[in-house]
């Protein structure tokens, strides 16, 4: 299982610019056979409402498929947006990698 685990590791903005990218990155995973990606928000310092969209819509096309999006390491101004739009509850957020790894290791 953890080789159906795929990590997109994002830096600097997810906003208009970057989230067709961001898109075509999530659609090659889910062609590969990606169970789970994983969203490494570490080096990411700003996300607006696009990148937020981005977000949503990566979500809904891997939920189509069977697959799930997971995200980690996100900063205080992404939790803020999160939590501001309630998107909190509805992705699975982990502190790190490492967090999200035990996690799945413990689940197999």
């Amino acid at each position: 299982m953890i080789e159906q685990v795929k990590i997109i590791k994002l830096t600097g903005n997810l906003n208009a610019t970057t989230s067709q990218e961001f898109r075509q990155n999530i659609t090659e995973l889910l062609e590969s056979g990606a169970k789970i990606v994983l969203v490494d928000f570490k080096d990411v310092t700003f996300m607006d409402s696009s990148g937020l969209g981005a977000l949503v819509l990566a979500f809904k096309t891997l939920r189509s498929a069977d697959s799930k999006l997971v995200l980690c390491s996100i900063n205080e101004q992404v939790r803020i947006l999160f939590e501001l739009t309630n998107m909190d509850k509805v992705f699975d957020i982990f502190p790190s990698q490492d967090a999200f790894n035990q996690v799945l290791v413990s689940n197999t």
